[in-house]
């Protein structure tokens, strides 16, 4: 049995299982036993400060969550021999910094690269703490919001509005490069050619793949996917790489804003936008009957078309 199946097999056991005792496929968060990661790799990047609570999981909308992550882990999925064409992806799933939605934005997105011959790296990267108890953590992820303000109709255009104010992401952009380092130092034995590392992340995952290309001294992505992150306009850097945007138009992150896009078009860097009727926020891989479910198809064929697809 290869790599990608023992993963596959002992992942979506887990997934089938949890699945099959979902009493409600509804916003609900239930308790989840912590599963085995028998191929996560620690990143050894060290702890949270002021983090007394362990790490723990649960599942809401029938997907596995974990959150009080302090330590980073990357777990590799790996195309069958033979299938790979050397460009690797690291995957980073969102949840506000607060928890990881680790199935709908991390091993199936993992899984669905790797059966492109992609080689994908989930990153389980540290996260900000939360309380302790199941009913505390439900009761504060409940709590009221005041939603953000729209871009005001008065303004010339939307990719004017000012960017919010910027989070500390210190700990997460190091296990962003931790990881990076990771595959470029074993990337013969795992099949990676080094100029063809990208990196997708969704919602905050984005704005740590975002994050990370501002940023970093160390990492040098070859493309990017920002999937349903941050519109906001940004600096872009000289050697940005190419970027793959997604969207839909009832995400609560849209907001009528395209500053991203405008920013990365008029830095002359390749840009390829889709914004999508319908799908809302964290649809992963897709749901029922919305626009948005292709997304993944469409940035398959980008990747193809920029020769990411081809083996060299």
């Amino acid at each position: 049995m290869s790599y990608l199946q023992k993963t596959s097999t002992s992942l979506m056991a887990f997934l089938l299982f949890f699945a099959s005792t979902v009493m409600a496929q509804d916003g609900t968060i239930y308790p989840l036993e912590t599963p085995e990661e028998p191929n996560a790799i620690l990143l050894g990047t060290g702890g949270v400060e002021n983090q007394p609570a362990p790490e723990t999981w649960f599942r809401q909308w029938g997907d596995p969550m974990a959150r009080n992550i302090s330590t980073a882990t990357l777990t590799p999925f790996l195309p069958e021999p033979g299938k790979a064409n050397g460009t690797a992806v690291i995957v980073a799933p969102g949840g506000g910094f607060s928890w990881l939605s680790m199935g709908n934005e991390g091993w199936e997105v993992a899984e669905a690269l790797a059966a492109q011959g992609i080689a994908a790296f989930v990153l389980k990267y540290r996260l900000n703490p939360t309380p302790a108890s199941l009913e505390d953590f439900s009761a504060w992820m409940n709590r009221p919001r005041t939603p953000a303000p729209a871009p005001s109709s008065n303004s010339t255009t939307s990719t004017t509005t000012p960017a919010p104010p910027q989070r500390d992401l210190s700990n997460q952009l190091e296990d962003a490069e931790a990881a990076y380092a990771m595959i470029v130092n074993r990337a013969k034995e795992w099949g990676v050619d080094t100029d063809r590392i990208g990196m997708i992340g969704f919602s905050a995952g984005a704005g740590l793949t975002m994050h990370s290309t501002l940023h970093s001294k160390t990492m040098k992505l070859a493309f990017i996917g920002p999937i349903y992150g941050g519109m906001g306009p940004v600096e872009v850097p000289e050697n940005a790489p190419p970027m793959f945007n997604v969207i839909a138009t009832d995400d609560f992150l849209f907001r009528g804003q395209f500053g991203v896009i405008d920013s990365w078009y008029k830095a002359g860097i390749p840009v390829e936008f889709h914004l999508y009727q319908n799908g809302g926020h964290g649809f992963g891989l897709g749901n029922p009957n919305r626009t948005s479910n292709r997304w993944f198809e469409a940035f398959i064929h980008w990747l193809d078309v920029n020769k990411f697809l081809t083996a060299k």
